[in-house]
């Protein structure tokens, strides 16, 4: 009896064995794609084209992604502040301003500048959403895409001679 060349005769466990390896090499790779992921879901959530497949995969596994966040998306529609003559020392500020951005995403924080007749800044504050939206309006309210809103408040003016101000969305 002749014997076969070594290449002929194959070791009936590789296969088997192969394809284990193969298999824990692509769980392996799974498990790594999903902590990068995770790492990085705030940076993937803000991605545009990302954002309606990372929202319909949330919506089938339940979970949830990080409210979109786009100040830049906010159009300031009018503004202005006044001195009511009947209360010295206060300004009212109004403004109103609508959501441009694809989705909901949380009422912005306002920094507001005042200045004098030279330019120079007589106080700066940033306003968060607590302090120029009604009380009992929820803090984890949105404003949806299109809504355009009106907001007022009153504020100690800073200096005598205020004539100058500027808004912007944070």
């Amino acid at each position: 009896m002749s014997r076969a060349p070594s290449f002929v005769l194959a070791n009936p466990a590789a296969p088997s064995r192969r394809r284990g390896e193969w298999l824990g090499l692509a769980t392996l790779a799974l498990l790594l794609l999903a902590q990068i992921g995770w790492l990085q879901r705030e940076r993937l959530a803000a991605s545009p084209p990302l954002r309606p497949l990372l929202e319909a995969g949330c919506g089938a596994l339940g979970c949830t992604l990080p409210a979109w966040r786009e100040p830049a998306a906010f159009a300031l529609l009018s503004r202005d502040v006044i001195a009511p003559p009947e209360r010295p020392g206060v300004l009212r500020v109004q403004a109103s301003f609508r959501n441009d951005a694809h989705w909901p995403q949380p009422w912005p924080a306002l920094l507001l500048t005042l200045s004098d007749l030279n330019g120079r800044t007589l106080g700066t504050r940033r306003f968060q959403p607590a302090d120029y939206l009604p009380a009992g309006t929820a803090r984890s309210a949105r404003i949806a895409p299109g809504q355009a809103s009106q907001i007022a408040f009153d504020i100690v003016e800073p200096a005598p001679g205020v004539v100058g101000f500027d808004f912007r969305f944070e």
